[in-house]
């Protein structure tokens, strides 16, 4: 599927799709405080009209198995031909598996666990994200979690039909958020160019990304500067691009426990352990190497990151924790959590995403990381 991506000059082209489809054939998926504070709710109003909508709102903040099939139970009240996503990664996700789980026969966790096939057939999809972070338009991809298990369902048909990149939701984001936002988009690039499934074509988009964020997260968070918030929005479609290519890798694996655990917003989760994995992956040997291409390949890929942080590998880990800190993100887990137990994130790590890593990594490297932190 070759998916169509359109910018705030197209929006007559926005405006065109809506009309040939049927306003009134449309279901919404949106999220509730954001959808007003974003300026969501009066670009809705704008691009419909006095056509009312239904919409589906009211999930947690991660999908949840039962909040998927509420979705699914209200979008099936209706004969509807277009799913229109506006919101943060976990509306677009929500959307997502809307979009696809609506027309199975098996059950959802059945399918999202492997254990029953998924039926080629969706209700198409808009995606217009209100965060620029998750990149989760460009992606194939769409998690739910499971008794606070996370799973990152993957089909070609997850991925939206049609996108609309606009910064004038980005206005309203606190700097946290921004910040938040900016570092999940970071790792997914970063960890795109070390991931054991990279390809000249994902390096590329990914270290445009990386570029983009070293150069503008700053000003985007600390100014809240629109031309920098602009340049996120864009980088946060291209880390999406990278990763729907290899997926991701170590730092994501482990952050999904942070946040299922101790309520660690997802950024700012997959930052924790970021630039450990920066440095431990550099080490790579030939006895635990997982990328079929040897440790030098892995290096070389690093190397490529290095340049554009314009440092070297024995001063990355330090650059990078001092760029996380400028930024407002606190990196300090114990302060974060208060009663911090490494067993937990030891124990719940995302296998699925740890395979990606280019280097084996062990409990023992991830409760002597945990820790020494």
């Amino acid at each position: 599927m070759v998916q169509k991506v359109l910018r705030e000059d197209q929006f007559s082209e926005l405006e065109a799709l809506l009309r040939n489809i049927g306003r009134s054939n449309v279901f919404l998926v949106r999220g509730d405080r954001s959808y007003n504070i974003s300026g969501a709710e009066s670009f809705i109003d704008q691009l419909l009209g006095n056509t009312e909508v239904d919409s589906f709102h009211h999930f947690e903040p991660n999908p949840q198995l039962h909040d998927l099939a509420n979705g699914i139970a209200r979008f099936k009240k209706g004969n509807y031909k277009l799913i229109m996503a506006i919101g943060g990664g976990s509306v677009l996700d929500m959307a997502k598996l809307i979009s696809v789980f609506a027309h199975q026969q098996a059950g959802i966790e059945a399918i999202v666990k492997g254990d029953a096939p998924t039926e080629s057939t969706k209700t198409p999809l808009l995606a217009i994200p209100t965060t620029a972070g998750t990149g989760a338009e460009a992606t194939k991809f769409a998690v739910l979690y499971i008794d606070k298990k996370k799973y990152s369902f993957e089909h070609p048909l997850v991925l939206p039909d049609h996108v609309f990149l606009s910064p004038r939701f980005l206005h309203s984001s606190t700097p946290y958020l921004t910040a938040c936002a900016g570092l999940d988009a970071f790792s997914q690039a970063v960890e795109s160019v070390w991931s054991v499934n990279a390809t000249d074509a994902s390096e590329s988009i990914a270290l445009n990304a990386i570029s983009m964020i070293w150069n503008h997260l700053h000003h985007a968070v600390n100014q809240g500067d629109p031309d920098s918030r602009g340049l996120m929005l864009e980088a946060a479609h291209l880390s999406g691009k990278a990763i729907n290519i290899t997926r991701t890798t170590a730092p994501h694996a482990l952050s999904y426990a942070f946040t299922s655990y101790y309520n660690i917003p997802h950024g700012h989760a997959v930052a924790l352990t970021l630039p450990f994995f920066l440095e431990f992956n550099y080490a790579v040997t030939g006895d635990d190497c997982t990328d079929p291409r040897g440790p030098g390949s892995v290096r070389t890929r690093i190397d490529k990151i290095l340049g554009i942080l314009n440092t070297g590998i024995d001063h990355a880990r330090v650059q990078l924790e001092e760029f996380i800190s400028s930024i407002g993100v606190s990196l300090d887990i114990t302060s974060l959590t208060g009663s911090f137990d490494p067993e937990i994130i030891a124990e719940n790590v995302n296998t699925q995403r740890l395979t990606n890593n280019p280097r084996v990594v062990s409990k023992h490297d991830i409760l002597k990381m945990l820790q020494n932190q």
